[in-house]
């Protein structure tokens, strides 16, 4: 706040208006902010987002390949997910360049979730490992003007990164954590009201801005019925899915109004739940829709408020706070659901191969004790 009113760009309304957002947002007071806005006068140049970029992204991989031991020219797959910095050269060969990845690996780019399409890439490239990336740029995204809904951006979006390594290889399953079993992609880029509830433009000033629209959390929610439905037969148990199918039925087909639809008991076919820390709203509504308690929710909360939104990496700094409570138990099933422009929804499934608890380098190390915390619905700022 203090920054932003130091820019001298902001009415003393829209101002306000950021502060409402922020005291309700479920933020706390340490997540990280790139070192270009923080500088006076704030730097958005190529330079200070390039720098943001890759110290976020470095440091995961940096992380990642000193824990798994895997050199980097072994990774014959790269796929790096930024929706709102696309620079030339790409991110995908930032990457390539610093790391001295091997000429013939296979580097992506995507403005989407990327696990889907590094588990294609693995069934039809044998014996290799695939790095996927996922980060957001937060300083040259910044808004510098007043319309209201693309200063909403500017309170949710934070700083980090995640760096995941998946491999086809049979000789790493004893020493991998995860399986992947399956993956569900939901696009909903064909109706316009959804393709435009996230959208890049110009405001009247000429001034790029991401607006957010009023409907987000309506679209958000029918994205997420949508994908479930499509999920559901592959993870439910058979009682869930037949009293599923006879209300369907009941509805549809004989036109029976006065049953509820009926959602089913996700519980019982997920032990641990990481839902997209878009807002304080997201999780609320996501809570709401599948009956969740807030123990399956404390992962998705205390992500918000230790490191705020940081986009499609807030799903494994979340899945890293329930390995470093020791609550990851092998044959524990894990539901990731991330939420992404056009509108997209997108979940992944995972089983633990073995007990997973605090390890080296796991980004809650060191604090992970100090949580969870209690969250005022309001927590004034003072600036």
């Amino acid at each position: 706040m203090r920054v932003s009113s130091a820019t001298g760009r902001f009415t003393a309304e829209s101002l306000d208006f950021q502060r409402k957002i922020l005291e309700r947002s479920g933020y706390g007071q340490k997540m990280h902010a790139p070192a270009g806005l923080m500088a006076t006068p704030p730097d958005q140049s190529m330079a200070a987002a390039r720098e943001e970029t890759e110290a976020a992204m470095f440091g995961a991989i940096d992380d990642l390949l000193d824990k798994s031991r895997v050199e980097a020219r072994e990774i014959g797959v790269l796929v790096v997910n930024s929706s709102t910095f696309n620079p030339t050269p790409s991110l995908s060969a930032a990457i390539v360049n610093h790391y001295k990845l091997r000429g013939n690996v296979l580097s992506f780019n995507l403005g989407g979730i990327a696990v889907d399409l590094a588990k294609r890439l693995l069934q039809v490239h044998p014996h290799t490992y695939a790095l996927v990336v996922s980060t957001e740029n937060i300083c040259r995204n910044w808004y510098l003007g007043n319309h209201r809904p693309m200063l909403v951006s500017n309170c949710l979006f934070r700083v980090g990164a995640s760096a995941v390594l998946l491999t086809n290889r049979r000789s790493e399953r004893r020493r991998s954590k995860y399986q992947l079993l399956h993956t569900v992609r939901t696009h909903k880029g064909a109706d316009d009201r959804s393709y435009r509830c996230v959208f890049q433009e110009e405001d009247q000033h000429n001034i790029v801005g991401v607006s957010l629209s009023k409907d987000l959390m309506a679209i958000a929610g029918e994205a997420l019925k949508t994908n479930i439905t499509t999920l559901g037969p592959f993870v439910l148990p058979m009682s869930e899915q037949l009293l599923f199918l006879a209300t369907l039925v009941a509805r549809k087909v004989f036109q029976v109004k006065k049953i509820e639809p009926y959602i089913p008991d996700f519980k019982m076919a997920f032990e641990h739940f990481c839902v997209h820390a878009g807002g304080r709203s997201v999780l609320d509504e996501v809570e709401k829709s599948l009956g969740l308690t807030e123990w399956h929710m404390e992962p998705s909360r205390m992500t918000l408020y230790r490191f705020g939104n940081t986009s499609s990496s807030s799903l494994w700094y979340e899945l890293a706070y329930s390995e470093a409570k020791g609550r990851v138990m092998r044959g524990d099933r894990v539901w990731q659901i991330g939420f992404g422009s056009g509108f997209k929804c997108n979940s992944a499934v995972w089983r633990a191969l073995r007990d997973i608890g605090l390890e080296e380098k796991n980004s809650w190390d060191g604090e992970i004790d100090e949580f969870p915390v209690h969250v005022p619905r309001v927590a004034p700022i003072v600036y």
